[in-house]
């Protein structure tokens, strides 16, 4: 049994933190009370402490008193969470997806002897571990990821809700969206590129661009084709749309009645009813990741994982939070085992690139009732 630390109480930190709970000591900390107080109600075992991970001083001196750091924190404050997180000489999971690039750090987490899993959920996290998987007995030539999170319940307008807070998604929907094709990395509006997919158990959805691959793009250059898109149910992204163009998106401010006003604020406040998913809410995470490459014995091969997970009612979690959370809790119950020893910052396909830790994760996830269901087709090597 280890000593885990918490950073962040919210849908999937919650959900990470009840899940260690089963095998490990557990501390849970969050800048809000209530919101602990909520989590305390659920899983008696965890410990809990209110406190600011943003006040490096208080985060350093409190985490250095376990074995592991977990930060699940905001994505706006990711990036300097978990540098001062490595600063401490301590071995972290995170999940805060911040819109940095985390393998800057990669240097410093080697200087100070540190393990850092990064991105280590859902997407990006499971599409990198199978990706990972993969590379190390194919030549690839294709990647594709496509994934989203949908309401069970679909409510006009936009037919959506976010298990994260409004500010984090529609960061989605502004961040220039990379992926490679023909070996060159192609620069693109977000909510570009809208196609029809359809989804078994769910219907037809409508993805699009948005900037999903991150480490992919650094730790895979030699794959000469890779994409991530977002999935919505169709429509979402003509409103969405709507209101960037209008610009309700933007960064600035407003003068309303002589009150400074930003857009941006304003709108999160106004989508924040319209897409907070209500507690107890149900709903689905569906993904499709799909790879080309040629085998060992030279054979040209399509190999896709589907994954179809809903809300879980025997535990009241919802999906987005345990095939984030549950990831990421895999990884770090394989670093506690000492399945994965490397100093510095790993994204999953880096990790997932070791066998023993992709049949890890994978055991781990079925376990929870999480199944990625693998499919492989021959194809015409011409």
């Amino acid at each position: 049994m280890s000593n885990i630390i918490v950073l962040g109480g919210g849908m999937v930190g919650s959900a990470m933190a009840i899940d260690l709970a089963k095998n490990h000591h557990v501390l849970l900390t969050d800048i809000n009370e209530q919101v602990l107080d909520r989590v305390k109600e659920k899983c008696k075992a965890l410990d809990t402490l209110t406190f600011d991970a943003s006040d490096k001083e208080m985060l350093q001196k409190t985490i250095t008193k376990f074995d592991l750091v977990i930060s699940a924190v905001p994505g706006f404050m990711g990036y300097n969470t978990l540098k001062n997180i490595i600063d401490a000489k301590m071995n972290v999971i995170d999940i805060s997806f911040f819109p940095e690039n985390s393998l800057d750090l990669d240097l410093l987490a080697k200087e100070k002897n540190v393990t850092a899993i990064v991105d280590c959920g859902v997407a990006p996290g499971m599409d990198n571990v199978i990706l990972g998987h993969y590379n190390e007995c194919y030549k690839l030539s294709d990647f594709e990821c496509l994934v989203g999170g949908l309401p069970k319940v679909k409510k006009w307008p936009f037919c959506y809700k976010a298990p994260f807070s409004p500010i984090d998604v529609i960061e989605e929907y502004t961040r220039p969206a990379r992926y490679v094709e023909n070996s060159k990395m192609i620069v693109r509006e977000p909510l570009t590129d809208c196609e029809f997919v359809d989804f078994d158990g769910v219907g037809t959805l409508e993805s699009f661009n948005s900037d999903g691959l991150r480490s992919i793009i650094f730790t895979m250059p030699h794959i000469p084709n890779m994409k991530e898109k977002t999935l919505r149910y169709p429509g979402h992204v003509e409103y969405v749309r709507v209101l960037k163009e209008s610009g309700f998106l933007d960064q600035d401010t407003i003068n309303v009645n002589g009150t400074e006003v930003s857009k941006m604020d304003f709108t999160c406040k106004m989508l924040f009813k319209e897409w907070k998913l209500e507690e107890n809410e149900e709903e689905i995470t569906v993904m499709r990741v799909r790879l080309i490459g040629t085998n060992e014995n030279g054979e040209k091969e399509e190999i896709t994982y589907h994954l179809h997970d809903e809300f879980c009612k025997k535990t009241n979690t919802s999906s987005m939070a345990r095939t984030t959370g549950y990831t990421a809790t895999a990884a770090a119950n394989l670093f506690l085992e000492g399945l994965f020893k490397e100093k510095g910052v790993f994204p999953p396909e880096l990790v997932g690139k070791h066998k023993a830790c992709f049949d890890y994760f994978m055991t781990y996830l079925k376990e929870r009732n999480i199944s990625y269901k693998k499919t492989i087709r021959k194809l015409s090597n011409k």
